[in-house]
């Protein structure tokens, strides 16, 4: 799926995970692991198009901070390799 995006969606998450992939690298000095730096972002990236309940919100939010970990803790495998060299 993330080869199908348009170029300008790859390059900007490939720069925001590649980000956030080295921050949770440092978790044993700045306490960000992927679980934490998920429930952080996770709210800002993807919602619901449509108001909803207080129940549906916390089940979306719960399933785009898995999804975010996700991409955080496979950034190299999603995004490539060189990631790191972003830096």
């Amino acid at each position: 799926l993330v080869n199908q995006l348009p170029e300008a969606n790859l390059i900007l998450l490939r720069h925001l995970f590649g980000v956030l992939h080295h921050i949770e690298q440092n978790s044993g000095v700045n306490q960000m692991n992927a679980f934490n730096l998920a429930l952080c972002i996770a709210p800002n990236m993807l919602w619901l198009p449509s108001p909803t309940g207080p129940e549906e919100e916390s089940r979306s939010t719960k399933k785009v901070a898995l999804l975010v970990q996700f991409l955080i803790e496979n950034a190299g495998e999603i995004f490539g390799g060189d990631i790191a060299s972003l830096f």
